[in-house]
């Protein structure tokens, strides 16, 4: 992509045994002195699976493993990142919400993945922050930042200026539809996307979906989320309910894929979220 920069980039459908719960894109930084992964895999044999992929591309060892957010494919390879000796750093409110979700998650995953799920067992980060943290590796300065909650209460962007890139976890999504889940900010996303915007990036790694620019990041994330929010604000203007969410206008949207599978639900949600606000 650039200069010691990879984008990992897993499936954009559903967990399966074969996608091992890697349906997301993950960051690879380079350095002389080990390497950084941006998020650890959603299972153990994600996380090998990982490993070989970032073997093909460097001998280097990844001696820090960056947790983004709290979604399993944030964080659940972490156990098998630590036993080679990497150091895990994530968010304090990402660490809470995967604390608050583990028992849900590894049900979930044991539906999806079965038999490819052996060897994972909820592993946290040793080391937490609250804002922002910075890593000095082999010349280059790693600022990972939680602006604020977005698709998980701890989303964290990772923004490289020596490499003008930004690794945005689940703050972005492009090429398919973001999820607005009950875990999810439907107020504090836009700002957090902004955030990561304000870093000007000229190489964006997204959550989900290839590497892009900003203007794409914020055509497929930020434009839909602010139609979301107006379509179900001016909804429950109306005196409309939940059951009419899912008939609210996305269609300027439908060319993202999984558009069908989730767009209605994400109404839902985001009504359920605003009719509080």
């Amino acid at each position: 992509m650039t200069d010691g920069i990879w984008a990992i980039v897993g499936e954009k459908e559903q967990r399966s045994p074969e996608n091992l719960a890697n349906n997301a894109t993950f960051g690879l930084i380079v350095t002389d002195a080990g390497a950084v992964l941006v998020d650890p895999g959603g299972s153990w044999r994600g996380a090998e699976a990982l490993h070989e992929a970032i073997r093909s591309v460097t001998d280097q060892p990844v001696v820090f493993v960056i947790n983004t957010g709290g979604q399993d494919h944030r964080w659940l390879g972490n156990g098998y990142w630590q036993a080679q000796g990497a150091t895990v750093i994530a968010s304090a409110d990402a660490v809470a919400d995967q604390q608050a979700r583990a028992s849900m998650q590894m049900t979930g995953l044991a539906q999806f993945l079965g038999d490819q799920l052996t060897g994972t067992e909820p592993a946290h980060a040793t080391v937490t922050f609250d804002e922002r943290h910075t890593l000095d590796l082999g010349g280059l300065t790693i600022e990972i930042v939680h602006p604020g909650a977005a698709h998980t209460p701890g989303d964290s962007f990772v923004w490289v200026p020596e490499r003008d890139t930004v690794f945005t976890g689940d703050i972005v999504y492009v090429e398919r539809i973001l999820g607005v889940g009950e875990q999810s900010s439907i107020s504090e996303w836009p700002a957090s996307f902004e955030a990561m915007a304000a870093t000007g990036a000229a190489h964006v790694v997204p959550g989900h979906g290839h590497a892009t620019t900003m203007e794409r990041a914020r055509a497929d994330t930020y434009d839909y989320l602010m139609n979301l929010r107006s379509q179900i604000g001016a909804l429950i203007e109306d005196g409309g309910d939940i059951m009419d969410a899912p008939a609210v206008d996305q269609s300027a949207f439908s060319y993202l894929e999984q558009f069908d599978a989730l767009a209605g639900r994400n109404a839902q949600t985001a009504y359920q979220q605003m009719e509080w606000e």
